[in-house]
């Protein structure tokens, strides 16, 4: 073995500490990688065991083709089929909505559904709900109903004779036999589900079937093995676009994960001066101390690769045993044993790439310049020239294409732009800034430490010697606090654009479910004055709000517009809405609110006229308000109930809505009773749950949140871990320095507290340096996706971020402080 090589393990040997502080960073992406291969397999697994709609009895599937339900009969009489099952559906009118009505067994091992109450449908007009719709329509067990198949097809009653258990629940799906969903003369089946008798060939039924079944569009027949893995690969694929996003991620936290490796080689390198400068003078040539000082890299990033890769493994191991006492069943991961070798593989190339600069450099170093100023040599000040002018290059170029996108970014809902080109630029001009940040951050750390160092400095000694720290070596920490301004970045792009995106969210749905309920009928269809009074009478309703609706409405250019009467100032929610010009208190006779993309079409704005007509009517408007986006109910103008009726609009409201007076579910069920009951007249009118909508579309919202914030947390992880990582290499470098400032005086509290805080600074340089970074570029994205969002910034979102960084860096740096503080000081002046 090369002498240099074995002097240097053996030192690695003496401080086995080291090895993992300088690697902590790769241990963590190592975790973080090969974690994300685990939970995709125990992802795709469970899908392949458990996500196909297809029961595993079926062993044929006839579909994609035309199926009549003649054909129902020929398949069952071929030999070897034991049983065929036929799936279709039908929506049929009631008066709370549509009901789909969906045909199965009901029993046996081809059914898809579990009775949980009363019985299975055992005749034509019998069905089976579902448990969320015995609760939103009122289909409880005995109930009888009379509904509309549409069409010529005359009304049929149905009667509820059981609830049943489905793989998925909408709030409107019934069970029942073929008679049942064919209740309008739809003599179609989407497919048909076979079991065969046991020892049966499939192939020979499957060429039978396909001779047999014939028509304009033969149908096509697969083994259910075939189906249930199509299916279940759909599932996947869609995992999978979610699993693209994660391995973004990934290799974020992978470039993190470098910059910390790079950034603590740097700093053991620095302070390692005088033993490299001894190996120099005794003869070691510089060749042979970069090969071993890239080995001892090599070592560090198969050792700490290894690790992660054992740690992940052992939590991926563990996830099922953990759900399943839950009552979440899902799929083993196995050993992905090429991915683990690829992960630790990545650990070593990160840890040797990272190790190549700061090796290059010290060998560079002569050695009687290295004995001499073996002690100030990691305090390097500033940039050299080439590298600030290619941090001012980077800088340039990344602005270039900032201004390039945000020239093209749409200045109407109507432009035709490429949404995905403006994300690829602003994706590369971020790409190019945070690269010029790189090169470029010893420069700017200064600006920010002297602002935020300032208060610092009046709270003592220990407040300026920190300060103090981290200014003397400003390129390390340059290179931690890139990484955390790294995450910073992401996690400020994440809250300014979904913030943005919540308020543009919250307000389209303001227009189309101003509230909970609504009560209408057809186009055209006028409500009673019994049911109006009747649902203000309620108790379990609020705010009542009767309205008229007009369509087939040509405003100046625009054809086929709507216009309502709703009042602005009866639901609380409609305040909600965004105004881009003139007051929505303003509406009176003789003007109008219109919605901001008619106002483009029209080319007016506030104050000027627009002209309404209908049926040979016709009114002039002065435009009193124009909103950012629709106007309420999927309208184009919102009019004072006397120009409604000179556009010759019945007086008798066209619909209804209401919230629900009790809170929650319960009181949002009593409410939907309440509004039912109102609605008993006039069998031709249905509820739609508003609600409903405003709930599916904030739970999306904060899903993809959650996501995304859990997805960015790894390059967050990272960062701290560099934090911490970086200030116990300087406890473990700087233990003379330590015990010369507990000689002097200084208290273990004192110097815990001087540590704890360098590690803090570093937090509150990334913040700076990341909320810099991201906001403009998150407005940008923003804008690219839809130029109608506002542009907004969640300051206490922020703000909580901002705080929370600052914490975690300076909790980071706890451990090492009170490792430091711990030394006695005779013991650390004698440490050479």
């Amino acid at each position: 073995m090369n002498p240099v090589l074995r002097t240097q393990l053996a030192g690695v040997g003496k401080r086995p500490a080291r090895l993992m502080l300088t690697g902590l960073a790769v241990l963590v992406a190592s975790f973080v990688v090969y974690a994300t291969v685990l939970a995709q397999q125990i992802t795709e697994r469970s899908v392949l065991n458990g996500l196909s709609g297809t029961p595993e009895a079926v062993d044929l599937v006839v579909q994609n083709g035309q199926i009549k339900t003649a054909d129902l009969d020929t398949i069952s009489r071929i030999p070897g089929v034991a049983e065929a099952v036929p799936r279709t559906s039908i929506g049929v009118r009631m008066p709370a909505g549509n009901l789909v009505i969906a045909t199965d067994p009901g029993s046996g091992p081809l059914s898809t559904v579990t009775v949980t109450e009363g019985r299975y449908p055992t005749a034509a007009g019998e069905i089976a709900v579902t448990p969320r719709t015995v609760e939103r329509m009122a289909l409880t067990v005995g109930s009888k109903h009379t509904v509309s198949p549409g069409g010529d097809a005359k009304p049929v009653t149905l009667t509820v004779v059981g609830v049943v258990q489905a793989r998925e629940d909408f709030g409107f799906l019934a069970y029942g036999l073929l008679p049942t969903a064919s209740v309008a003369g739809y003599d179609w089946l989407d497919r048909v589900d076979i079991r065969l008798d046991a020892g049966a060939d499939a192939s020979a039924v499957s060429e039978k079937i396909a001779a047999q079944v014939r028509g304009e569009s033969p149908p096509e027949v697969a083994t259910g093995a075939d189906t249930r893995l199509a299916e279940a690969r759909q599932a996947a694929d869609q995992v999978d676009q979610v699993f693209i996003v994660v391995k973004v991620f990934v290799a974020v936290a992978v470039l993190a994960a470098g910059l910390i490796a790079a950034s603590t080689f740097r700093i053991v390198f620095a302070q390692r001066m005088r033993q490299l400068a001894l190996l120099r003078a005794v003869g070691a040539g510089r060749g042979a101390l970069t090969r071993a000082l890239a080995a001892e890299g090599a070592l560090t990033g198969l050792v700490v690769g290894v690790t992660g890769v054992i740690a992940a493994l052992a939590v991926g191991h563990l996830i099922p045993p953990a759900l399943s006492a839950f009552g979440f069943e899902v799929a083993s991961p196995g050993f992905p044993v090429a991915e683990a070798a690829g992960t630790v593989g990545l650990a070593v190339l990160i840890t040797v790439v990272a190790v190549l600069a700061p090796a290059l450099s010290a060998a560079r170093v002569a050695p009687l310049e290295a004995l001499r100023s073996a002690a100030t040599t990691g305090a390097k000040q500033g940039v050299g020239r080439l590298r600030a002018i290619t941090g001012v290059l980077l800088v340039i170029a990344a602005a270039g294409v900032a201004y390039a996108v945000w020239t093209g970014l749409p200045k109407t809902p109507d432009d035709d732009v490429d949404a995905q080109r403006l994300l690829l630029g602003i994706v590369a001009s971020g790409g190019l800034a945070f690269v010029a940040l790189i090169a470029l951050g010893p420069v700017l750390v200064r600006p920010v430490l002297v602002l935020a160092g300032w208060p610092l400095r009046k709270f003592g000694p220990v407040g300026r010697l920190a300060v103090g720290g981290v200014g003397g070596s400003a390129r390390r920490a340059a290179a931690v606090s890139v990484v955390v301004a790294l995450g910073v970045t992401l996690l400020t792009g994440v809250l300014v654009c979904g913030d943005s995106v919540r308020i543009l969210a919250e307000r389209e749905t303001i227009a189309a479910a101003p509230a909970d309920f609504e009560l209408k009928g057809d186009v055209g269809t006028v409500l009673t004055a019994a049911v109006t009074d009747r649902a203000k009478q309620s108790t379990e309703l609020t705010r009542v709000t009767p309205y008229r609706w007009a369509g087939k409405i040509t405003i100046g250019d625009y054809q086929d517009a709507g216009a309502t009467d709703l009042s602005m100032t009866a639901l609380p929610r409609l305040a909600g809405l965004d105004t881009t010009s003139g007051d929505v208190t303003d509406l009176a006779p003789g003007k109008a609110i219109i919605a901001g993309y008619l106002a483009d079409i029209a080319g007016v704005g506030t104050g000027g006229q627009i002209t309404l007509k209908r049926e040979g009517k016709e009114v002039r408007l002065t435009v009193a308000a124009v909103l950012g986006g629709q106007t309420p109910l999927h309208t184009e103008a919102l009019l004072d109930p006397s120009d409604l009726t000179r556009l010759g609009v019945p007086a008798a409201p066209t619909g209804v809505l209401a919230d629900a007076a009790g809170s929650g579910e319960e009181g949002r069920s009593a409410g939907l009773q309440a509004l039912r009951a109102a609605a008993g007249a006039q069998p031709d009118l249905s509820v739609e749950v508003l609600a409903d909508q405003r709930d599916q579309i904030n739970s999306a919202l904060a899903t993809l949140m959650v996501i995304a914030l859990a997805l960015i947390g790894l390059t967050v992880l990272i960062a701290i871990v560099g934090v911490g990582a970086t200030t116990a290499l300087s406890v473990v470098e700087r233990v003379r320095e330590s015990g010369l400032l507990r000689a002097v005086g200084m208290s273990r509290g004192g110097l815990h507290a001087m540590l704890t805080t360098e590690s803090a600074l570093y937090g509150v340089i990334g913040a700076v340096l990341g909320l810099a970074l991201g906001v403009p570029y998150a407005w940008l994205a923003i804008s690219a996706l839809a130029n109608d969002a506002p542009l907004t910034f969640p300051v206490w979102q922020l703000a909580g971020v901002f705080a929370v960084l600052v914490a975690l860096t300076a909790l980071a740096g706890v451990l090492p402080a009170r490792r430091a503080a711990r030394v006695s000081p005779v013991t650390a002046l004698g440490t050479d």
